[in-house]
């Protein structure tokens, strides 16, 4: 399906199959940027995303539909999303977001392809409001006349009452029989509260030190606020690509952490088909303790989950919920002009998301990061709070698992760029429930089947239909290349196709494409 990178929506592709902080005294509990509404058909994309190839964003397929994206971010990729698709990052406070922009459909050959029209959008925004209260009036004088003598009566028995009333209250404090029920905590007991490792507040305690808000400044003066945490002692924090995006070409980073430190940072590599990018703080202090890296394939449907970001700009927030699903096939963008789409087979979280809190960790109840906030879905238009007319979460977000974030980012910190794995095969990116159809012909009038790439090796062929990638089942285009994006270069992997309306399973070697074009 598409989602809205905390931003705008990209058109969803069909759902696969299935696969936050609690009371001191209870262990948590439940509560791209994207999100994915449903769009036109899109064009034919390559499975590998080659670069120069640009699929169009895949039509929700009939039957079980994915739920329409929702994204933060505008004015950049990774800001608030617009209705229907997943939220982008938050814009800079105190500019408000500017309402989204349908995505215009890309150049044939462009890759990654331009997000389909209603995928849900980053989970980015930007935070605002009017301020409260209103300007004091001085009272009009009073004319002087005869009531001076009254005043002065007046004012004699005010401060005998007051007199009584003091004695009163001491004599009743003295002689206190029992009459109330009221019962204070003593102070020694307060300060000696201890909360058990399980805990949400203990958990965020913890994590919160290790989480920064980021604010991305382009060159034009666009910007918007994300978040990202400590991925290890050098310096790099991990964060989405549509965080960062704004600052690329010339622009500033900061990183701040919660106890008001800030740094200049840089990008280190991103990687724009997977949302995923690393920064990394100039002059980074000694004392960085890096989040744990937990195994989200471990992770089980239910299992509580906590999200850590900066919602409309409100840093360091803490929301709680439970993993809803696994597996999710998501495709999102920020849905600007010239957004492309990004794939992930996701988590599903109903821990609040909202702009601003892409890049952030979804923490299990341990404390170790099992995934990234990236996108959620939106129910449509409606301003979010300190926003324009950005929606806010529904209980639908979406986080990059962190198994294949972990492996993106050292990839980036290791070449500065990122590596994915292919089956040298285009498929049609169009609404389908049947599975991803190898296309007649790749982008740019390229072979739909590369020549010596491992589906050629495997003998598949155009026309053939795609149902299953090992044990996960394929209902298009996009849930296939999410699928293959789990998987590393050289993984070997089982696939069950159909021809002539007989199924077959082959097996072959995945390869590798290096770079986003």
């Amino acid at each position: 399906m598409s989602t809205e990178n905390e931003g705008n929506a990209v058109p969803p592709a069909p759902s696969a199959p299935p696969v936050p902080v609690a009371s001191p005294d209870a262990s948590p509990r439940a509560g791209t940027s994207p999100e994915g509404n449903e769009g036109p058909a899109g064009p034919e994309h390559q499975a590998d995303q080659r670069a120069g190839q640009a699929p169009q964003a895949p039509q929700p397929h009939q039957g079980a539909q994915p739920p329409q994206p929702y994204h933060a971010p505008q004015g950049g990729q990774g800001y608030p999303a617009a209705p229907g698709g997943p939220e982008p990052t938050t814009s800079l406070p105190p500019v408000p977001g500017t309402a989204p922009q349908p995505p215009a459909a890309g150049p044939e050959g462009a890759w990654p392809p331009p997000p389909p029209p209603g995928t849900p959008t980053y989970a980015d925004g930007a935070g605002g409001g009017a301020a409260w209260g209103a300007s004091y009036q001085q009272p009009a004088p009073k004319p002087r006349g005869r009531g001076g003598l009254l005043a002065a009566v007046l004012v004699a028995a005010l401060v005998a009452g007051g007199l009584g009333g003091g004695l009163g209250y001491t004599l009743a404090r003295n002689n206190d029989n029992g009459g109330s029920t009221t019962v204070s905590a003593s102070d020694n007991g307060a300060a000696q509260v201890k909360r058990a490792p399980g805990t949400i507040a203990n958990v965020a305690a913890k994590a919160l030190p290790s989480t920064v808000t980021i604010e991305a400044e382009g060159s034009n003066g666009d910007g918007g606020t994300g978040t990202g945490f400590v991925f290890d002692k050098q310096g790099h924090i991990i964060t989405n690509n549509h965080v960062v995006a704004d600052a690329l070409d010339g622009g500033k980073l900061t990183a701040t952490f919660p106890d008001g430190r800030k740094y200049d940072a840089e990008v280190v590599g991103h990687a724009q088909g997977y949302d995923v990018a690393v920064i990394k703080l100039k002059n980074p202090p000694s004392d960085l303790n890096p989040l744990p890296l937990g195994d989200s394939d471990k992770v089980a449907v239910g299992d509580e989950t906590i999200a850590i970001g900066a919602p409309f700009g409100l840093s360091n927030t803490v929301t709680t919920g439970i993993i809803s699903a696994k597996n999710r096939p998501v495709a999102s963008s920020d849905g600007s002009a010239t957004s492309k789409a990004s794939y992930m087979s996701a988590l599903q979280t109903d821990a609040s998301i909202n702009p601003g809190n892409s890049g952030g960790p979804l923490l299990d109840a341990s404390g170790a990061v099992i995934g990234i906030n990236s996108a959620i879905q939106s129910s449509g238009s409606g301003g979010g709070f300190g926003s324009g007319g950005q929606s806010g979460s529904i209980g639908l977000g979406f986080a990059i698992p962190i198994n294949q974030a972990k492996y993106v980012a050292q990839q980036l910190i290791k070449t500065g760029k990122p590596v994915y794995a292919k089956i040298g095969a285009s498929v049609s990116l169009e609404d389908s429930s049947d599975g991803a159809k190898i296309t007649d012909q790749g982008a740019n009038g390229a072979a739909a089947v590369e020549a010596d790439g491992p589906a050629a090796k495997a003998g598949l062929k155009p026309g053939d239909v795609i149902t299953k990638l090992d044990d996960s089942v394929i209902d298009s285009g996009p849930t296939l290349i999410g699928e293959i994006w789990t998987h590393k270069p050289g993984d070997k992997v089982t696939i069950t196709y159909k021809r002539g309306g007989q199924e077959h399973t082959v097996e072959l070697t995945l390869g590798a494409r290096v770079g986003d074009s």
